[in-house]
């Protein structure tokens, strides 16, 4: 007899990236479960505004994922309002897109400690809570992206196929802890950081709602590879068997490798405009690093 899924009522859960996408998305199904809820983001206000709107206690609080200080403090805070942390989310990422040898090297940089090294801290921090007590599950989001490159996106791309390494190497560390690792793989997200990108054939976007109900899914019945959609699965065993010759022109048929090339640039401008603003003597830019894919 299979078990049953595991009930998040009281689970205590914090998503970093929260203000939007599918951090949003996420909080919201994870308030309905009955679970408790903190959501970290660079923009405080926002992550305020959002845990208002879901209610349910949800909580709203400022985290860096680039600082460590700060995200320590966010996971303090958390156990401090309400109570021990029995899931972190690791949702917090950006994407910046264009040729790689026209790359700002401050903007390629940003990206990896947004969506590699707030992965990495993000895990080492919770992951060490989660094993001094033996129980706990991380979750980090990547993407198909760190199962493929896809022109256009190298630094995006190398990101999130650091993600899926750092992912599976801490799931052999955490072999018998009694703590879960999961990691989510979705196609595009129609969420902001999707704004203008092309469309492959055969490959259909999905919602910030598939996604939460695909973590909410892990949760309740662990394992480690989350693809949204499922098929995705499928895809990525029978790419990963054909020769380089026959990827290439899969990936031209399907023209994966023009869905990061061919982007509406007036449609992502204010996407592009949010996530390279800098803050005012500081070579930072100020990221809502709420939205994945």
């Amino acid at each position: 007899m299979s078990s049953q899924p595991r009930s998040l009522v009281g689970q205590v859960v914090a998503i970093t990236g929260g203000a939007r996408g599918i951090g949003r998305a996420t909080a919201t199904t994870l308030v309905r479960e009955g679970a408790k809820v903190a959501i970290g983001d660079l923009d405080h206000s926002a992550a305020e505004q959002t845990a208002n709107e879901i209610g349910g206690g949800t909580i709203g609080l400022p985290l860096d994922v680039t600082d460590r200080a700060s995200f320590e403090a966010f996971l303090d805070a958390v156990e401090a309002k309400l109570g021990p942390v029995d899931v972190l989310i690791n949702n917090a990422g950006i994407m910046l897109l264009g040729d790689f040898f026209e790359e700002d090297p401050e903007l390629a940089r940003r990206q990896i400690e947004i969506n590699l090294w707030g992965v990495w801290t993000g895990s080492h921090l919770a992951g060490k809570r989660f094993r001094r007590r033996g129980r706990g599950h991380l979750v980090n989001v990547a993407s198909m992206a760190g199962k493929s490159g896809f022109p256009g996106s190298a630094t995006y791309c190398a990101t999130k196929h650091a993600v899926v390494g750092l992912s599976e190497s801490i799931r052999g560390e955490l072999k018998d802890s009694g703590v879960e690792i999961s990691c989510v793989m979705p196609s595009i997200v129609n969420t902001e950081l999707a704004s203008g990108l092309g469309q492959a054939r055969f490959v259909k976007n999905v919602d910030p709602q598939d996604v939460a109900n695909e973590i909410i899914s892990a949760l309740k019945e662990p394992r480690f590879d989350v693809f949204v959609p499922r098929s995705n699965a499928a895809l990525v065993r029978a790419m990963a068997v054909l020769p380089r010759g026959v990827q290439d022109a899969t990936s031209k048929a399907f023209k994966a490798d023009r869905v990061l090339v061919e982007v509406d640039d007036r449609a992502r401008l204010a996407y592009q405009e949010r996530a390279t603003q800098r803050l005012t003597g500081s070579q930072k830019p100020t990221i809502g690093q709420g939205d994945e894919s």
